[in-house]
């Protein structure tokens, strides 16, 4: 698969996720509503259930009064008394509950406030009627109940509490259809999303199917393309190593041909040198014989005008041929260093890299006194790695942080590490003059600085340190700028195995 189709899968993947998880959402979120909704409208409908019930308790106990007080005023029974008096008991507890429940509708309050003065009547005439009976006044109490039917106080209060039935029986109504429909909605909800889920299930595992055969076709290719890679890995790797020793053989056979050459220049140099100064001698005594005078002492030179001038230019390109021989010398010397130390075999052993440090903190503490440098190490990870190796290493770094600090500015470098992932990561930092970011790769560069040229060296330790954590197996980088410091980045494994030795050679 192309890395543009391999994207385009990718985003529908990313979109079919976004769009089940916002389907997912909806439907949780229109469930809880339209649930809650549905419980609502339940809640509804049984308070009108409730009300009406209560309405008609109402009016039960108002007609077992009624016909209580009048089986007492026909009879004067005391069963019809103590059906009447517990029937005017529960009126008004029952009227009370009734006020509770339909404190909600302000018409409903309305026809209860005109209900309860017609029970309150009522009770009263009922008092009455009940202490002419017990007064022995059964005529004035008949009267009294001609009197209350010509009112039409029950009538009144049944009228009232039909119309209070009627209007709860229209909130029942009204009540129900909201319930039914939320209930709809709730089932046609549940019923689409899970239709959804089910299609998304469905793409999903087209999907899927899909990559696992996409998945399937690149590893038969993938398989098919490496059948003989191990093979050619191998050949490679022979052929790199032999060129490696090829290049190490050749360049510790062409420095070791250049030395002999270089010593008997500088034995002519020297020669020379001698030479010359017997010549500029002769002529300073050629030129300044005396004709009646004493003649210059032996070894003395006086030489004037052009004489004295060839003098000085032979002393000075000398000089420069000393120079460089002094410094091909040097070359030679670090080239001879490299290629023995490419040939040497690391031996890995666990070290404990905070005294290894300190040990060559110890050694550079004269010349960072000098620079009036601190030197601060971090508890440090240990390693199983190759000891000169190591020593070499940050041997270098270090020296080259007191080397290259700001002049007259105190000096503060930092050795911190810390692991990650099987490796061991070394920071070197320091406060110094800093490196330009274009010259970030130049200074690993065999023979090869940069910056200002005012410090001793070839060019070789850093190309040399790189080349040592690559046999080590690690990686090395620098992170600085001009005037800010630098820091220089080694990530090297805590176990070196033996079976890698010398695998970059």
């Amino acid at each position: 698969m192309t890395a543009e189709g391999q994207r385009r899968r990718a985003f529908w993947q990313i979109l079919l996720f976004a769009a089940g998880l916002l389907v997912l959402t909806v439907i949780s979120a229109g469930s809880v509503y339209l649930v809650n909704k549905a419980r609502d409208d339940a809640k509804w409908v049984l308070h009108t259930i409730e009300a009406e019930n209560q309405i008609n308790t109402l009016l039960l106990e108002i007609r077992r009064a009624e016909s209580g007080a009048r089986g007492f005023l026909l009879t004067q029974g005391p069963d019809f008394q103590s059906d009447h008096q517990k029937a005017v008991a529960a009126i008004i507890p029952a009227l009370d509950k009734l006020t509770r429940q339909i404190g909600d509708n302000p018409a409903q309050r309305e026809s209860l406030e005109k209900l309860r003065a017609a029970i309150e009547t009522r009770l009263d005439q009922f008092s009455r009627e009940m202490n002419f009976v017990k007064q022995g006044r059964p005529d004035d109490a008949t009267a009294l109940v001609r009197e209350a039917a010509a009112g039409n106080t029950t009538t009144t209060i049944t009228n009232l509490a039909n119309a209070m039935i009627r209007e709860e029986e229209r909130l029942f109504q009204i009540r129900s259809a909201n319930s039914d429909r939320s209930q709809t909605l709730a089932a046609s909800m549940t019923g689409i999303g899970s239709g959804l889920v089910v299609l998304l299930a469905l793409i999903s595992i087209w999907l899927v199917q899909r990559s696992a055969r996409a998945r399937d076709e690149a590893e038969a290719r993938l398989r098919d393309a490496n059948v003989n890679l191990e093979a050619v890995v191998d050949e490679r790797t022979a052929d790199l190593r032999e060129a490696n020793d090829e290049i190490q053989r050749f360049a510790y056979i062409v420095s070791h041909d250049l030395r002999p050459p270089l010593v008997n220049i500088m034995g002519f140099t020297s020669e020379l040198e001698e030479l010359g100064g017997d010549i500029f001698r002769r002529i300073s005594g050629l030129a300044h014989v005396p004709a009646d005078g004493p003649p210059l002492p032996a070894g003395e030179i006086a030489l004037e005008g052009p004489d004295k001038q060839l003098s000085t230019d032979f002393a000075e390109a000398l000089g420069f041929i000393k120079s460089s021989i002094a410094k091909m010398d040097r070359l030679i010397s670090a080239i001879l260093n490299l290629t023995r130390e490419g040939r040497r075999e690391f031996q890995p052993e666990k070290i404990d890299t905070r005294e290894l440090i300190e040990a060559i903190v110890s050694t550079l503490a004269h010349q960072a006194a000098e620079a009036q440098a601190e030197i601060h190490v971090a508890p440090l990870p240990n390693l199983i790695s190759d000891r000169l190796a190591l020593e070499q290493i940050f041997s270098n770094l270090i020296d080259n942080a007191i080397k290259y600090l700001k002049t007259g500015v105190p000096g503060e470098i930092r050795i911190r590490g810390r692991t990650k992932l099987g490796y061991a990561i070394f920071e070197i930092s320091d406060n110094g003059r800093g490196i330009d970011p274009r010259d970030h790769q130049r200074i690993f560069d065999l023979f090869r600085r940069a910056g200002t040229q005012d410090k001793p060296g070839q060019g070789i330790g850093l190309a040399h340190v790189r080349a040592l954590v690559r046999r080590l197996g690690g990686t090395m980088s620098v992170s600085s700028e001009l005037n800010a410091g630098s820091t220089f980045t080694i990530t090297l494994p805590i176990t070196w195995n033996v079976s890698n030795r010398n695998a970059d050679r």
